[in-house]
Formats: C-alpha cells, structure tokens, sequence
C-alpha cells in the first residue's frame, strides 16, 4: 500500500511560468532542437512529414527535451550534443502519442483531431514506427553506448508499461502497486532518461546522474498522476482533449483506486457495470465524478503526486544552485498546481 501524506510544497521561485523560463534559458538549444525535429521528420515519403508535422504544428509543452537540454546545461555538457538526444527524446514521445491514440481509439489530441482520426490508424502506426527510427539513429550518430542504452531501455520500458496497462484495464483487482508501475513504464522512465542523458555526455560524478535520473522519475510520476486526476475534474477546453477518456476506455487510475477503496457494495456494482462490463451510459461520466468527489479521490490523488514531487525536489539538493535549478524545482511546483 502506497503511503500518501499532506505535504507542503514551496511556493514558485518567480512568478513567471517556470516552462517559459525554462525557454528562455535555453531558447538557443530549443530553437536548434525545433529545427532538428524538422530536418530529421522530413522524408521523401510525402504522407510522413505531413503527418509528423500535423503532430509538431499541434504544440506541446516539449517538456521532456527541456528536461535534456536543462541537465546537460547545468552539467557543462556539449551542447551539441544534447541538441541531438533531446530531438531523439522527443521523436520517441511523439512515437508513442501516435500509437497510444489508436490503441486508445483517441478523437482529440492537444485540442485538435487526433492524428489517427485525420490520417488513419494505418499511417498513425507506421509514422510513429518512423519516429522511432529516427530516435535510434539519433542516439546512434551520439556515439555513446551509454547514452544509446538509457534511452533504448527507456523505449522498451515505455512498451511494456502500455503493454502492462492493457492486462490491468477493466480490471477492478488492480492494485495501487499495479498502477505505480504502469505509470513508471508508460511515463516516468522517459522522463527519467531524459534528464539522465545529460550527465553522462557531460562526464559528471555518478551522484548527479543518480540525482537527475530520480528527479526525471519522480517528476514523471507527479505529472501522470496529476493527469488521470485531471481526466476526470478538468475543464475540456484547457485539457486539450475530451475528459473522461479513462473513464470511456476503462482505465483503472489513481482516482478510481481511491474511490474504489471506500465504495459501498451499489457504487461497487457501478463500478463493475461501468469499467468491467464496459456498460456505459450518457449520465455514467458524471455519476463517477460524483463519487470520486464523494471520497475525496481528487484531493488524496494530488496528495500522492505531491509526495513524488517532494521526491523530485530532494533530489536537486546536490546540484549546483542556479537559475535552471531553481527552473527544474519550480516546473515540479507547476507540475502539481496545472489545470491541463
């Protein structure tokens, strides 16, 4: 059984965005990794890039190869370098949106018709498996068999925690522990690899790999768990796709968990018509964040979220104090108080 506290987070550093600060540190790496993911994206293969970019043009946090470039700034690395890997950390991201919306028979992504819908599941798969090549041969051209094995092992991670959630959705016997590492696989560990990957290039001690790995995973568990709250009780217009998704889907999350653990014996058979049975009305959506609400499953899973990014925070006291510090603590602070 998972342990969730009440903890006190620190208040943002400054008041601007800690994303937009993040951008503005390192708006030169950015802009050449933006101009990577064009180059590498494009292919003789007309419907590739158009795809591709369809995805690109929908926007994004690009959170993940901020991630990169952050650490292997702060670490001194070549610069270069990290250009190269975050491109490959996005073009894997990218992948598995692609797969996960057929997979999930997604309609909307980042506030427009998912990619699938557009262009058809067949050209979502295998421009997702392009998207993956790529990566490789960006992590390849690296040169670091290091660097080649965090993210490689981050993608087959990725794989078995999709692969994972499937055996655990519709199914009211998952666990909490089952949950957590559905989220570590299908999340956090890219999140993980992508912040680990600037160390190693930079030649740092092992303890700041070690403390940039466990921040990346923390961060990572934060963020997925704050998202499947917000499936739930965000607004639709801000989440960028229709909420209750895991609800439609049957996706046994953190909310559902929560709930799950205090329903009486009718909510139980709501639960088993609704997530096992796949028996779903018009009016069950808003029954089931009437029950969530009831037993406080919103508040108790930010709670979780928020014992992770205690985590994430921990882990940034032995690197060098700096404006990108203090950026990497804050996006964890966001990461908690996001409405999207």
């Amino acid at each position: 059984m998972t342990l969730v506290m009440a903890v006190a987070l620190p208040k943002l550093q400054e008041n601007t965005h800690p994303l937009d600060r993040l951008h503005d540190l390192l708006s030169d790496d950015m802009n050449a990794v933006n101009s990577m993911i064009l180059a590498r994206m494009n292919s003789p293969v007309t419907l590739i890039p158009q795809l591709a970019g369809y995805l690109v043009a929908a926007g994004g946090k690009r959170i993940r190869p901020l991630l990169t470039l952050a650490s292997a700034k702060l670490c001194g690395a070549d610069m270069a370098r990290a250009h190269r890997l975050a491109t490959a950390v996005e073009f894997i991201h990218s992948a598995t949106l692609l797969h996960d919306d057929v997979v999930d028979e997604s309609h909307e992504r980042r506030g427009q018709k998912s990619a699938n819908v557009v262009f058809g599941n067949t050209a979502s798969v295998l421009v997702g498996d392009f998207l993956f090549s790529r990566a490789f041969q960006l992590m390849v051209e690296d040169g670091s068999l290091t660097t080649l094995k965090i993210l490689s092992d981050a993608s087959a991670i990725i794989a078995e925690g999709e692969v994972l959630q499937l055996s655990t959705q519709n199914n009211l016997k998952t666990t909490m522990d089952d949950y957590l590492k559905v989220i570590e696989g299908k999340t956090a560990s890219l999140f993980s690899a992508a912040c680990e990957v600037g160390p190693v290039i930079a030649g740092s001690p092992a303890s700041y790999q070690d403390a940039l790995r466990a921040y990346g995973l923390s961060l990572g568990m934060a963020f997925q768990i704050v998202d499947d709250v917000l499936d739930y009780n965000a607004e639709r217009e801000k989440l960028g796709k229709t909420v209750g998704d895991d609800f439609r889907e049957g996706k046994i999350t953190a909310p559902i968990l929560m709930a799950l653990e205090k329903a009486t014996s009718s909510e139980l058979d709501f639960w088993k018509r609704t997530l096992q049975d796949k028996e779903q009305s018009d009016q069950d959506l808003r029954q089931a964040q009437d029950f969530l609400r009831q037993h406080g499953a919103y508040d108790r899973g930010l709670a979780l979220a928020k014992n992770y990014g205690m985590r994430a925070l921990e882990s940034l006291n032995i690197l060098p104090s700096g404006a990108l510090t203090s950026s990497l603590a804050d996006l964890v602070t966001f990461t908690l108080n996001r409405s999207h």
